[in-house]
């Protein structure tokens, strides 16, 4: 089976070995460039718990002057999987979804005189900390890196995978599905996935593929890639 991976190299390659250790084709299509921005310095000791709406958030901190046994809010068990891997002993993760991890907040952070830190990219799909602040909790937002896409790929590699269309790809966010979007209408393939399967975490990152004309689209959370293998 060929399979076309999107993440950052550095966020799939255990799942690229992985999937080739099956005995599977595996393509790499990075759709977006993740940049860390420079931020304030953060006094730790002044937060009851941390917030963590991506991997990224948690790659992008310096973790030197924090208690890893602060409690940690974690939006999936990706971002659980990295703030657990980063030392953090205390973790609370939700199913991949922001409203979920909202209600997660308010049934396990009981007090409210000690304000939440708010880790994040610099573009969010649901504001979070706004939700946080009507429900009377104190929130501090702490932007710590961007999210560009990338519009320039070898010309070698869009050759090739014209000629041996994946039978699934994955995506991973509506930012990303924005960017396979362009790249598909850029490089005028619209009519070349209908045999492809696309999988894609979320029915809103899903959806802005809609006008492709794909074989199957599945929904999946992370952690889920291999299984989805055997459900096609």
């Amino acid at each position: 089976m060929h399979i076309l991976l999107t993440r950052p190299l550095e966020d799939c390659s255990e799942i690229i070995l992985k999937f080739k250790s099956l005995g599977h084709q595996v393509s790499h299509l990075p759709l977006l460039k993740i940049e860390k921005i420079n931020y304030e310095d953060v006094n730790f000791n002044d937060y009851g718990a941390i917030i963590f709406t991506s991997a990224n958030a948690v790659k992008f901190l310096d973790l030197n002057k924090l208690d890893k046994n602060i409690i940690c809010f974690c939006v999936g068990g990706m971002t659980e999987k990295k703030a657990r891997g980063a030392g953090f002993q205390n973790t609370i993760a939700a199913e991949g979804n922001v409203l979920n991890l909202k209600e997660l907040i308010l049934q396990n952070y009981l007090s409210k005189d000690k304000p939440l830190l708010y880790i994040s990219g610099e573009l969010i799909s649901v504001d979070l900390d706004k939700m946080l602040l009507n429900e009377g909790y104190s929130v501090k937002r702490i932007i710590n890196y961007k999210v560009s896409h990338n519009e320039k790929f070898a010309e070698n590699f869009v050759k090739e995978l014209k000629v041996n269309m994946p039978d699934m790809v994955y995506i991973y966010s509506q930012n990303s599905a924005l960017s396979f979007l362009n790249f598909i209408k850029n490089h005028q393939s619209e009519r070349l996935w209908m045999n492809t399967n696309l999988m894609c975490i979320g029915e809103k990152t899903s959806s802005i593929l809609n006008e492709i004309k794909w074989k199957k689209i599945f929904l999946f959370n992370p952690g889920e890639e291999e299984f989805l293998l055997y459900k096609i």
